[in-house]
């Protein structure tokens, strides 16, 4: 039971990860725009954050094993969708079938594995949980610029989705033979659909005009749908608080009452910005690497690995550490990333490029758990699973951000730098003409920028603790732990 569960968690992970290393390839024989490759990557990660919460109660509400194959099955027709898609349009609306899909399925691996498993049973599904995340996480990488660098068939990109169908057809054949049949609970907790549709609005409407704007020289529509978001967004937080204060056993999609804990605004706040730059780094040192660089997708991810892997060792290990360190765990982690982002910044493609991955490695290890469990340490018990959704939804709206609004500041730098050959249609100068310098010097700005998003994320975590004392909180709870970040 637990290998089928842990290997649909890994589909999940793998999935994100090769699309990373594969986007230049998809620009290139798709003629994508810089635009549609923000939107493949973050059409995923918009479906996946606006629905994990719903998904998460519909397994309630339905059955665990029924919705970890129905997610199952839309994720694997979507992947067959992305595998055959004949223009960027079609890739990215499978992109988004794809992140709904997930969303569906991984919230049922974890609730299965509290529920399934108990005493030493337990701890060990989750350590093999967790060791799917940090592996999966290596793994993608790799495996993304092999199936990439191999141009299995002749298809090029084509294979990266293509694998998860063999995979999902046998586990939808092994999950009916493995999985016991669960019955939801006699009251399971109500969905909030107009919450979910206002929050899927306001994120559509602020993030489109950040990936779509460059490219369309920012028309006034761009300028009209921000301030529409923001006003929809604003309308989100009352519906949701009415819903919550008002309403007979009244389900709020988010739950914002959490935000009264002490100490969870700040790390919250922290945790989006360490989520802003790793998402953004992800985008565009993949596009510097296999662009400007010139490498095969197959060096690029490994050029990933020392982050990766020093990224996990380092998560891992800090809780291990004497507990009287724990409290500095994640400020020194916020200001090694900084400091990762600045080496970055001085020597993206130089021997010094390759020790500030290392470091920034090192520094978001230090960094995501112990934010993560530090801002559930004064949470009341009964507002664990809000504050938990709250936490995962913003880690994947904050990679999310970075994505579209770092990308949009490197493909823009790029553009007018290296303006693009006619014949390229609106295929991104990374891809196409973008010289070795040009993106360097892109890069090199985006990092900086990185670097100062790490830097006020340690400043709000670092005056909001001396506000508050004790970061763990009076009840002597330690907010330090190990693991990698929560990913679809």
């Amino acid at each position: 039971m637990l290998v089928v569960l842990l290997a649909g968690q890994l589909m999940c992970i793998l999935d994100v990860l090769v699309v990373n290393v594969a986007m230049p390839s998809i620009g290139t024989k798709l003629h994508a725009s810089g635009a549609s490759l923000q939107l493949i990557v973050g059409g995923y990660t918009i479906a996946y954050a606006m629905l994990l919460i719903t998904g998460a109660r519909l397994g309630d509400r339905y059955g665990r094993r029924r919705m970890y194959l129905t997610g199952l099955t839309l994720f694997t027709a979507a992947s067959l969708g992305c595998a055959l898609a004949p223009d960027s349009q079609a890739l990215i609306a499978f992109r988004f079938a794809q992140g709904a899909g997930a969303a569906v399925l991984v919230p049922q691996i974890f609730s299965t594995i509290q529920l399934r498993f108990s005493g030493q049973a337990r701890a060990r599904a989750l350590s093999a949980y967790a060791a799917v995340l940090s592996v999966g996480a290596v793994a993608g990488l790799i495996l993304g610029g092999i199936i990439v660098t191999a141009n299995l068939f002749g298809q090029g990109w084509r294979p990266v989705f293509a694998i998860n169908v063999p995979l999902g057809i046998v586990l939808g054949v092994l999950i009916p033979r493995t999985l016991p049949p669960d019955e939801p609970r006699a009251i399971a907790r109500k969905l909030d659909g107009a919450g979910l549709g206002m929050a899927m609005a306001a994120v559509l409407l602020l993030v489109l005009p950040l990936v779509l704007g460059e490219d369309e020289r920012w028309p006034a529509w761009t300028f009209a749908s921000l301030a529409a978001g923001a006003v929809v967004s604003v309308g989100f937080v009352r519906l949701e608080r009415r819903v919550a204060a008002f309403q007979p056993d009244g389900e709020p999609l988010l739950n914002l009452a959490v935000l009264r804990a002490p100490g969870l605004p700040s790390s919250l706040g922290a945790l989006v910005c360490s989520q802003i730059c790793y998402g953004g780094l992800m985008f565009t040192f993949t596009l510097y690497l296999q662009g400007g660089l010139r490498d095969s997708a197959l060096r690029a991810g490994l050029t990933y690995l020392p982050l990766a892997m020093t990224f996990g060792l380092i998560g891992f290990y800090s809780r291990r550490l004497p507990a009287s360190t724990h409290r500095f765990l994640a400020p020194a982690g916020l200001a090694l990333a900084a400091l990762g982002y600045l080496g970055l910044a001085a020597g993206p493609h130089a021997a010094i490029g390759d020790a500030a991955l290392v470091v920034l490695g090192a520094g978001l290890g230090l960094t995501v758990s112990p934010l993560l469990t530090g801002a559930l340490a004064r949470v009341r018990p009964e507002r664990a699973a809000d504050a938990s959704g709250l936490l995962t939804t913003s880690v994947q709206l904050g990679q999310l951000t970075g994505v579209a609004a770092l990308g949009s500041v490197y493909l823009a730098l790029l553009h007018r730098a290296a303006p693009l050959h006619p014949a390229a249609g609106s295929a991104p100068a990374a891809v196409t003409a973008g010289s070795a310098v040009t993106a360097g010097s892109a890069v090199s700005t985006v990092a900086c920028v990185m670097a100062a998003i790490s830097f006020a994320g340690l400043v709000l975590l670092v005056s909001s603790r001396g506000r508050l004392g004790d970061p763990a909180g009076r009840d002597g709870r330690d907010p330090a732990g190990g693991g990698s970040v929560p990913r679809g």
